[in-house]
């Protein structure tokens, strides 16, 4: 995988400057029940958590208080890292509101944007601290302008990565529908040949991107089957031009020949996977690609057309359900990421729910959230973990979520780098 450009950042983090402002900021003592710190999948009874400033001091039994530490009990909570939120769209809401179409097409902008920010402020009171956003569906680069507004404090919400407008074959995507030859604006870049590859990804890094994120494959026409889209050529030219820049590649693949094209060209994740064969997860494990499963998705679009969550589920849900099982016996990275928009932000826990119902172990879905989710996105020096050095984004949650994963929506305590977040009212 290439290294990603955050890691540089987290290198100079202690260092200067801001190690001077972390040793003068008052300290803040949490006294949980226990301490879930996705290190080595254990929850430690009577562990406590030192953070000073932005940052955690110090883990353990029995720490030592400092005289201007704020002392804060958690009572029967299990504090552990903020949770990773690993494939939302910030500017889309549930398809049970709008279609997609409406929104690409009939929503303003600044309502997108307003809506965004709304959204990104219910997902970090749901506890995830961190976000990464693959593609605004229509939006240009406003992530890039949400991103900096959290950054800069001006509104609340997770810590960001962005992927802007995403890249599509030429034809490819939509909406369509329309009279032939009429310029409609589409849902994302579109390309054709490896040329026209490479500028889009530069275009795209040059307006903030952190992430690039392809569509190998999508359905021509409503109505029919999905189809690799995307050449081989053009993947590789994309990921080599990405890698280039310290810039990770994700890519939507549904299809079995489209995941084939992804896995040899290098890519860093697979968004969805459903035409995944054991071969194909074999590769991706070796590679370590890390596949999103997205089960949150396919639960919620079939609940929309009416399925009220009954066995046998629709096959759509099935054959995600199996591809994912079929990606865990190989071994392959999990990353936990729902398709947040298709359903309503601030429900991200949906999707570490069902897949704990479709056969992961609840502690290890809970490492795929947070120290899994961080590892693959490059964030690992600066998130995921309790550790000392890592930024104090801590969530407390009720209960021990490594026992009933359902404790994750019961979230008491939000802390993003060392400032509390107010929640509006207790769960």
């Amino acid at each position: 995988m290439a290294k990603h450009w955050f890691a540089a950042l987290a290198a100079l983090a202690l260092g200067g400057a801001a190690g001077a402002q972390q040793a003068e900021a008052p300290a803040i003592l949490l006294k949980p029940m226990a301490v879930f710190d996705a290190v080595d999948g254990q929850t430690h009874p009577g562990w406590q958590v030192l953070v000073r400033g932005e940052r955690i001091v110090a883990v353990g039994p029995d720490l030592a208080v400092p005289p201007d530490a704020a002392v804060i009990a958690l009572g029967g909570d299990t504090l552990m890292p903020g949770m990773i939120e690993g494939h939302a769209h910030l500017f889309l809401h549930p398809y049970n509101e709008a279609s997609w179409d409406d929104q690409v097409l009939h929503e303003p902008l600044a309502l997108r944007t307003a809506r965004a920010v709304a959204q990104a402020r219910a997902t970090l009171r749901a506890g995830f601290t961190s976000l990464r956003d693959l593609g605004t569906e229509g939006a240009g680069y406003a992530d890039v302008g949400l991103k900096a507004a959290i950054d800069q404090g001006i509104v609340e919400g997770p810590r960001l990565q962005v992927a802007t407008r995403a890249i599509v074959a030429l034809g490819a995507y939509g909406p369509k529908g329309f009279e032939p030859g009429v310029e409609v604006p589409q849902g994302a870049e579109e390309v054709s040949g490896p040329e026209q590859m490479v500028a889009a990804v530069r275009r795209q890094i040059a307006a903030g991107a952190d992430w690039i994120k392809l569509y190998a494959d999508y359905r021509w026409r409503a109505g029919e089957e999905s189809r690799p889209t995307l050449s081989l050529e053009e993947i590789k030219a994309a990921v080599a031009a990405a890698h280039d820049a310290g810039r990770p590649v994700a890519v939507h693949a549904a299809t079995a020949e489209g995941m084939r094209r992804a896995i040899e060209a290098g890519v860093d994740t697979i968004e969805h996977g459903y035409g995944g064969t054991p071969a194909l997860f074999a590769a991706m494990a070796a590679k370590k690609i890390a596949l999103c499963p997205t089960l949150a998705a396919s639960d919620a679009t079939s609940r929309y057309r009416g399925w009220n969550g009954a066995e046998p589920a629709p096959a759509t849900v099935r054959a995600n359900r199996e591809s994912f099982r079929l990606a865990l016996r190989a071994g392959v990275p999990i990353c936990v990421g729902g398709d947040v928009g298709v359903y309503a932000h601030g429900d991200n826990a949906r999707e570490m729910l069902l897949l704990a119902a479709a056969g992961m172990r609840p502690v290890d879905v809970l490492l795929a959230a947070t120290s899994g989710n961080a590892r693959w996105s490059g964030e690992a020096a600066r998130l995921g973990s309790v550790k000392p050095g890592l930024f104090a984004d801590l969530v407390a949650v009720a209960g021990d979520p490594t026992r009933d994963i359902e404790a994750v929506r019961a979230v008491r305590f939000v802390m993003k780098g060392g400032k509390i977040v107010p929640l509006e009212q207790a769960k």
